[in-house]
């Protein structure tokens, strides 16, 4: 070559060779050359042609929910091949997630580590993506995405869909069936979320309905191990506690109150408490006069039904009459009472069945006959007699225990104030503190005795004297002076 420049014949690549060290000969046309050597050292400078690179070295395959803050998910490793500025690398995380990127203690290594509390409930797996930038002009940068999984722990309880349930069973259900149902949800998952139930038992009377009902562990369904019987129970309402626990280690719980109203059906028929015959059927006479008006009452139909409501509303109908035109019968109070007075041509005897049935859905009923016998007045007055007879009998007797038990509590009670006075007058009492002290006093109770003596009047206070005692005048005996209306002054001499 001729002109002794140097050229580039190939690819320089800083990162594989920063520097060429070139030697140079020159030489002359001469017949015998010459030449002269020289060494050149050519120095590449770089260029920002590599974009950092992103190696994970090391990532959890999850991380539990409750991790606190710093903990750490994964190790990356972010190298620039090219130097200086073009080489100085920046890395961090995209995106609003709750973790953060730290440098850690050895060159080009960082650290993905949680920032804020995780919850697997919301957000159970993050995409982490990762960005490194260098610092040449243009710059460059690459990314690289990792999958963090959140694992479940047991932080929460079992939750029911109501608090309180409220069903309604129908008495007469089958025993062992399931008469509803309750159902918890744990938002947890696995062996954390599997729920069983049971109920809790106090051991109280309160819990007497509650003995009678069991729950499905699994299911939540809760069984009648018995019927129930509204009429038996004596109450329409009883309540009980259900307990869901979950699976997890340490378990959770949570309770629910659960108020049960029993239905009544109408399982109960009318019964006819009047009138009753002596060998227990719904049949009774009643005798009245001839003579008497439209509008007497011949008796009432007295009758009762077990169940509540409308299935033990009870209504009163005449299924059979002899004479329609001569009795009525009031379908609310089972009065029986004449509609017209009696004639000659009217029979002496009749005979009324009664209807008494309930307003259930499907309605029960009873019958009763009554006889009604018109008589002549003194035969019916008679009659009447003899059953004012026996009630008075009846009131007697009711009287005289009345009158025994009044007695003897008046007795007690006389014998109760005698004790106590006998008490009172035993006790030892000291009168000598209430009174002034006399050398004559013999311990009876003090009196008192008025007298004037000019315009003043005395008052003597003192030992109560027997019969014939005098006053001596001069004595020591306690004289108080009243005063004198007329006067303002007083005196007293003891």
């Amino acid at each position: 070559m001729n002109t002794g420049d140097i050229t580039v014949k190939g690819l320089i690549d800083f990162e594989a060779e920063d520097s060429y060290d070139i030697d140079i000969q020159a030489s002359d046309k001469g017949a015998v050359p010459l030449t002269t050597d020289k060494s050149v050292i050519i120095k590449i400078v770089d260029v920002n042609d590599n974009a950092p690179q992103i190696e994970v070295a090391s990532l959890s395959s999850a991380i539990p929910e409750d991790s606190r803050p710093g903990t750490t998910v994964a190790l990356i490793s972010i190298t620039d091949s090219d130097s200086g500025l073009n080489g100085k690398v920046i890395g961090y995380l995209s995106d609003n997630i709750p973790f953060t990127l730290i440098p850690s203690i050895q060159d080009n290594m960082y650290a993905v580590v949680t920032k804020s509390p995780l919850d697997r409930e919301k957000i159970s797996h993050y995409d982490v993506t990762i960005v490194a930038k260098d610092a040449g002009e243009p710059a460059l940068s690459s990314m690289r995405t990792i999958g963090v999984d959140v694992s479940d722990v047991n932080d929460n309880r079992p939750e029911f869909s109501l608090n309180p349930y409220t069903f309604y069973v129908s008495e007469n259900n089958p025993p062992g069936g399931s008469v509803f149902s309750l159902k918890a949800f744990d938002q947890d998952e696995n062996e954390n979320a599997q729920i069983s139930y049971n109920i809790l038992r106090h051991g109280i009377e309160t819990d007497k309905l509650a003995s009678f009902i069991n729950i499905n562990s699994e299911n939540g369904d809760i069984l009648a191990l018995k019927f129930f019987d509204f009429e038996t129970v004596k109450t329409f309402q009883f309540q009980f506690q259900v307990v869901a626990t979950d699976s997890g280690s340490p378990s959770l719980s949570s309770n629910v109150t659960v108020n049960v109203f029993i239905l009544d059906q109408n399982d109960n028929a009318p019964v006819i408490l009047y009138p009753v015959s002596s060998n227990g059927s719904a049949e009774g006479v009643e005798e009245i006069p001839r003579n008497v008006n439209a509008g007497h009452l011949v008796t009432k139909v007295r009758a009762y039904d077990a169940d509540i409501g409308y299935n033990g509303w009870l209504l009163f109908s005449l299924l059979e009459v002899t004479d329609h035109s001569l009795f009525a019968l009031d379908r609310y109070t089972g009065q029986i009472r004449t509609l017209r007075s009696f004639t000659e041509t009217d029979e002496a005897e009749h005979k009324l069945l009664i209807l008494v049935k309930d307003n259930g859905n499907v309605s029960l009923s009873a019958t009763a006959t009554v006889v009604v016998k018109a008589v002549e007045p003194k035969e019916a007055f008679a009659s009447s007699d003899v059953k004012s007879a026996a009630k008075d009998d009846e009131e007697n007797n009711v009287t005289f225990y009345l009158m025994i038990t009044l007695g003897s509590v008046s007795a007690l009670f006389l014998i109760s104030i005698i004790v106590l006075i006998v008490m009172q007058c035993s006790k030892p009492t000291d009168y000598s503190s209430k009174y002034l002290q006399d050398p004559n006093y013999d311990g009876t109770l003090c009196h008192s005795i008025q007298y004037r003596s000019g315009d003043r009047r005395y008052m003597l206070v003192g030992p109560r004297m027997s019969i014939g005692s005098t006053i001596v005048p001069g004595s020591n005996g306690n004289t108080l002076v009243v005063p004198d209306r007329r006067r303002t002054s007083v005196e007293v001499v003891w």
